[in-house]
């Protein structure tokens, strides 16, 4: 399995106000087939509640299949894809037992952590000051680079990390390297 925490963050979208992947991506992660994801799902009705997975309708499929290059094959499927939510995700890893799910798993839950970790940093930051603010913008800063590329180890302090908002502008940098 070669996936990472950027790869999963790549794919992940907002459909009805919620952070999902599509059944196709969940697929590819797990390594097994779209219809294997599909069929977990028909066959275990009660462990997937209706906002653990979202059936698209046409239209958000079509808005999907524009704004995810990869995704441009479900154009022209018959069917509209599934979109699993965190929960979804977390349920799906019970049915799933393989070591790669196992893994992906793993990861998928790293990556939400550190996306709700990061919202809450740069939340908190808009109305810190003083050592607060500072230590909020290294914590959103570490999470960012973790996001971005996760194989990369601290080596110096310094931290960059500029986000613009219409009221509020932060920075602060971080320097990391391969190891």
């Amino acid at each position: 399995m070669n996936h990472s925490i950027q790869h999963i963050e790549k794919n992940l979208m907002t459909i009805k106000g919620q952070r999902v992947l599509i059944d196709r991506d969940v697929a590819t992660l797990y390594g097994v087939e779209t219809r294997d994801i599909n069929k977990a799902v028909k066959n275990n009705p009660d462990k997937f509640p209706k906002d653990y997975v979202l059936e698209l309708t046409d239209t958000e499929k079509n808005e999907v299949v524009e704004n995810f290059h990869h995704l441009e094959p479900l154009k022209y499927s018959k069917t509209n894809p599934k979109a699993f939510t965190e929960k979804g995700l977390y349920m799906l890893a019970t049915i799933l037992k393989s070591k790669q799910a196992t893994q992906t798993t793993l990861l998928i839950i790293e990556t939400f952590a550190k996306i709700r970790a990061l919202q809450q940093a740069v939340t908190s930051s808009a109305t810190a000051t003083g050592k607060r603010k500072n230590s909020l913008l290294k914590k959103s800063g570490e999470l960012m680079a973790d996001l971005l590329d996760h194989d990369l180890t601290e080596m110096e302090s310094e931290t960059t990390l500029e986000l613009n908002f219409a009221v509020l502008k932060l920075k602060h940098t971080t320097k990391r390297k391969k190891e």
